[in-house]
């Protein structure tokens, strides 16, 4: 059973060549951060904050393009957390500009903080670095898509939870 994660773990690692770029996003409701590294895991660039909308993502995307031209990188993978609701909409739009989006483990990237630094400290820049070495060693997923109905129906499970709370409370 530990052959086969194992092989599927270096066919992720396998995956990233030395012309991708890495792209570890910590993602948050207002801002988000991304750290950059290249195959090997070292550090490119500096850290970006950029906010959640529109004009934040395009300004992650000039990023992105410039690192990749000045290390002369053609390809880009970018991991994040599946924290909350926030990262849906910036997997989507990443992956409509042709961007390869993969999820991280919320619970290894806090077991793995102290792999960088052997510090258990916490800030949004070391996050996203801590996602981004974690994506090029072979710790991510693919995200699955679920018909829309799916989804539809996740939201209205939601909203019944919260009117049967609401409900048993009155």
């Amino acid at each position: 059973m530990k052959f086969k994660a194992q092989e599927k773990q270096n066919q992720l690692i396998e995956k990233i060549t030395a012309k991708h770029l890495v792209v570890g996003i910590d993602i948050a409701q207002q801002t988000h951060v991304a750290r950059a590294v290249n195959f090997r895991g070292i550090a490119i660039g500096n850290p970006l904050s950029f906010s959640n909308d529109e004009e934040g993502l395009h300004y992650l995307l000039r990023w992105v393009q410039s690192l990749q031209a000045s290390h002369t990188l053609t390809n880009a993978i970018v991991g994040m957390e599946p924290t909350g609701h926030y990262w849906l909409n910036l997997s989507k739009w990443l992956s409509d500009h042709q961007f390869e989006v993969v999820l991280v483990n919320p619970h290894l990237v806090k077991k793995n903080k102290e792999n960088r630094d052997n510090t258990p400290s916490k800030s949004d820049k070391k996050d996203a670095l801590v996602i981004a070495d974690m994506v090029k060693n072979g710790y991510y997923s693919f995200i699955r898509s679920t018909p829309e109905a799916f989804e539809e129906l996740r939201v209205y499970l939601s909203n019944r939870d919260s009117v049967v709370t609401r409900l048993v409370s009155a």
